[in-house]
Protein backbone atom coordinates (compact mmCIF):
# COMPACT_ATOMS: atom_id res chain seq x y z
CA UNK A 1 0.00 0.00 0.00
CA UNK A 2 1.35 3.42 -0.71
CA UNK A 3 -1.57 5.38 0.34
CA UNK A 4 -3.91 4.71 3.04
CA UNK A 5 -7.53 4.74 3.60
CA UNK A 6 -10.49 7.62 1.97
CA UNK A 7 -8.39 9.27 -0.58
CA UNK A 8 -9.40 11.40 -3.02
CA UNK A 9 -12.67 11.71 -0.34
CA UNK A 10 -14.71 14.53 -1.62
CA UNK A 11 -12.35 15.22 -4.04
CA UNK A 12 -13.96 17.89 -6.66
CA UNK A 13 -10.58 18.09 -9.36
CA UNK A 14 -6.56 17.03 -9.55
CA UNK A 15 -4.90 13.80 -10.87
CA UNK A 16 -3.51 11.43 -8.48
CA UNK A 17 -1.47 8.43 -10.02
CA UNK A 18 0.42 5.78 -7.55
CA UNK A 19 2.78 3.38 -8.43
CA UNK A 20 1.19 1.17 -6.18
CA UNK A 21 -2.10 0.02 -4.26
CA UNK A 22 -4.43 2.70 -2.00
CA UNK A 23 -6.65 1.65 0.91
CA UNK A 24 -10.57 1.11 1.26
CA UNK A 25 -12.96 3.74 0.16
CA UNK A 26 -10.72 5.28 -2.37
CA UNK A 27 -12.52 7.93 -4.49
CA UNK A 28 -15.79 7.92 -2.15
CA UNK A 29 -17.59 11.12 -2.93
CA UNK A 30 -15.15 11.93 -5.87
CA UNK A 31 -16.59 14.52 -7.87
CA UNK A 32 -14.38 15.30 -10.29
CA UNK A 33 -10.86 14.08 -9.88
CA UNK A 34 -9.24 11.63 -11.84
CA UNK A 35 -6.98 8.35 -10.62
CA UNK A 36 -4.87 5.88 -11.51
CA UNK A 37 -3.82 3.00 -9.11
CA UNK A 38 -2.53 -0.40 -8.86
CA UNK A 39 -4.86 -1.95 -6.83
CA UNK A 40 -7.24 -1.38 -4.12
CA UNK A 41 -9.29 -2.17 -0.92
CA UNK A 42 -12.47 -2.52 -0.32
CA UNK A 43 -16.02 0.21 -1.09
CA UNK A 44 -13.79 1.39 -4.25
CA UNK A 45 -15.82 4.63 -5.62
CA UNK A 46 -18.32 4.55 -3.32
CA UNK A 47 -20.79 7.16 -3.89
CA UNK A 48 -18.59 8.42 -6.49
CA UNK A 49 -20.43 11.34 -8.74
CA UNK A 50 -17.97 12.53 -11.28
CA UNK A 51 -14.35 11.76 -12.20
CA UNK A 52 -12.59 8.67 -13.32
CA UNK A 53 -10.41 6.14 -11.54
CA UNK A 54 -8.28 3.72 -13.40
CA UNK A 55 -7.06 0.46 -11.46
CA UNK A 56 -4.37 -1.93 -12.86
CA UNK A 57 -4.59 -4.56 -10.09
CA UNK A 58 -6.86 -6.26 -7.82
CA UNK A 59 -9.75 -4.48 -5.51
CA UNK A 60 -12.27 -5.47 -2.81
CA UNK A 61 -15.23 -5.76 -2.54
CA UNK A 62 -18.10 -3.42 -2.99
CA UNK A 63 -17.35 -1.96 -5.90
CA UNK A 64 -19.28 1.03 -6.94
CA UNK A 65 -21.74 0.87 -3.83
CA UNK A 66 -24.06 4.04 -4.90
CA UNK A 67 -22.39 5.16 -7.37
CA UNK A 68 -24.21 7.55 -9.49
CA UNK A 69 -21.20 9.26 -11.59
CA UNK A 70 -18.18 9.10 -13.26
CA UNK A 71 -16.11 6.31 -14.27
CA UNK A 72 -14.08 3.03 -12.80
CA UNK A 73 -11.79 1.10 -15.10
CA UNK A 74 -10.25 -2.07 -14.04
CA UNK A 75 -8.00 -4.30 -15.22
CA UNK A 76 -9.32 -7.84 -13.93
CA UNK A 77 -7.12 -10.59 -15.38
CA UNK A 78 -8.29 -12.95 -12.69
CA UNK A 79 -12.31 -12.79 -13.82
CA UNK A 80 -12.96 -11.72 -10.05
CA UNK A 81 -14.51 -8.07 -10.92
CA UNK A 82 -18.29 -9.86 -10.91
CA UNK A 83 -18.16 -11.01 -7.55
CA UNK A 84 -16.20 -7.85 -5.93
CA UNK A 85 -19.01 -5.79 -7.77
CA UNK A 86 -21.81 -3.74 -6.17
CA UNK A 87 -24.58 -4.16 -8.16
CA UNK A 88 -27.34 -2.31 -7.25
CA UNK A 89 -26.10 0.69 -9.01
CA UNK A 90 -23.42 -0.01 -10.92
CA UNK A 91 -21.92 -2.88 -14.55
CA UNK A 92 -19.29 -3.59 -16.10
CA UNK A 93 -19.00 -3.51 -19.52
CA UNK A 94 -15.48 -3.82 -21.87
CA UNK A 95 -15.09 -0.09 -22.76
CA UNK A 96 -16.78 1.26 -25.92
CA UNK A 97 -14.63 2.58 -28.46
CA UNK A 98 -14.67 5.92 -27.72
CA UNK A 99 -13.52 5.43 -24.14
CA UNK A 100 -10.86 3.59 -25.16
CA UNK A 101 -8.12 6.42 -26.04
CA UNK A 102 -8.46 8.26 -22.83
CA UNK A 103 -8.02 4.64 -20.90
CA UNK A 104 -4.90 3.85 -22.91
CA UNK A 105 -3.61 7.68 -22.32
CA UNK A 106 -4.21 7.73 -18.95
CA UNK A 107 -1.97 4.35 -18.53
CA UNK A 108 0.46 5.89 -20.54
CA UNK A 109 0.54 8.91 -18.47
CA UNK A 110 1.12 6.71 -15.46
CA UNK A 111 3.78 4.93 -16.56
CA UNK A 112 5.32 8.50 -17.39
CA UNK A 113 4.97 9.63 -14.16
CA UNK A 114 5.16 6.08 -11.71
CA UNK A 115 8.01 4.26 -14.00
CA UNK A 116 5.57 1.85 -13.51
CA UNK A 117 5.81 -2.02 -14.24
CA UNK A 118 2.24 -3.37 -14.28
CA UNK A 119 1.10 -0.45 -16.73
CA UNK A 120 4.16 -0.93 -18.86
CA UNK A 121 2.71 -4.72 -19.34
CA UNK A 122 -0.11 -3.78 -19.97
CA UNK A 123 0.78 -0.94 -22.56
CA UNK A 124 3.13 -3.82 -24.53
CA UNK A 125 0.32 -6.28 -24.75
CA UNK A 126 -2.44 -3.41 -25.00
CA UNK A 127 -5.04 -5.49 -27.29
CA UNK A 128 -4.74 -8.88 -24.66
CA UNK A 129 -5.12 -6.29 -22.17
CA UNK A 130 -8.23 -4.74 -23.62
CA UNK A 131 -10.14 -7.98 -23.32
CA UNK A 132 -8.93 -7.45 -19.42
CA UNK A 133 -10.30 -4.09 -18.56
CA UNK A 134 -13.67 -2.92 -17.67
CA UNK A 135 -15.94 0.42 -17.60
CA UNK A 136 -18.00 0.41 -14.44
CA UNK A 137 -20.16 2.65 -14.72
CA UNK A 138 -24.18 3.39 -13.26
CA UNK A 139 -26.41 1.76 -14.97
CA UNK A 140 -29.16 3.26 -16.87
CA UNK A 141 -27.00 6.39 -16.74
CA UNK A 142 -27.67 7.88 -20.77
CA UNK A 143 -31.15 6.02 -20.17
CA UNK A 144 -31.36 8.83 -17.55
CA UNK A 145 -30.03 11.71 -19.37
CA UNK A 146 -31.93 11.56 -21.92
CA UNK A 147 -35.17 11.00 -20.31
CA UNK A 148 -34.43 14.09 -18.13
CA UNK A 149 -33.61 16.14 -21.33
CA UNK A 150 -36.49 14.87 -23.05
CA UNK A 151 -38.84 15.73 -20.55
CA UNK A 152 -37.25 19.21 -20.56
CA UNK A 153 -38.07 19.36 -24.18
CA UNK A 154 -41.54 18.07 -24.05
CA UNK A 155 -42.03 20.60 -21.56
CA UNK A 156 -41.23 23.92 -22.83
CA UNK A 157 -42.96 22.77 -26.55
Amino acid sequence: MLAGNTCLYGATGGDLFVGGSVGERFGVRNSGAVAVVEGAGDHLCEYMTGGSVVVLGPVGYNVGAGMTGGEAYIYDPHALLTTRLNTALVDAQLPAAEHVEQLRWLVERHLELTGSATAKAILDDWSVALEHLWRVAPIGRVQRIEAHSAGRVGAST
